[in-house]
């Protein structure tokens, strides 16, 4: 009975784990790299100058 409870408390383990990282914590690090890129850019064309030139 015992190996049965544990087992079940490891799959709901890893189903909240599975949750936490798929609903909060891929969104957060995809808008956090995206907003680094996009401030990296922005930074570089203000001290290089826009493209092209």
């Amino acid at each position: 009975m015992s190996e049965a409870n544990n087992s079940s408390v490891e799959k709901q383990d890893e189903r909240t784990t599975f949750i936490f990282l798929t609903v909060f914590l891929a969104p957060i690090l995809a808008i956090a790299i995206v907003g680094a890129l996009g401030f990296a850019i922005w930074f570089s064309q203000m001290i290089l100058g826009p493209p092209g030139i």
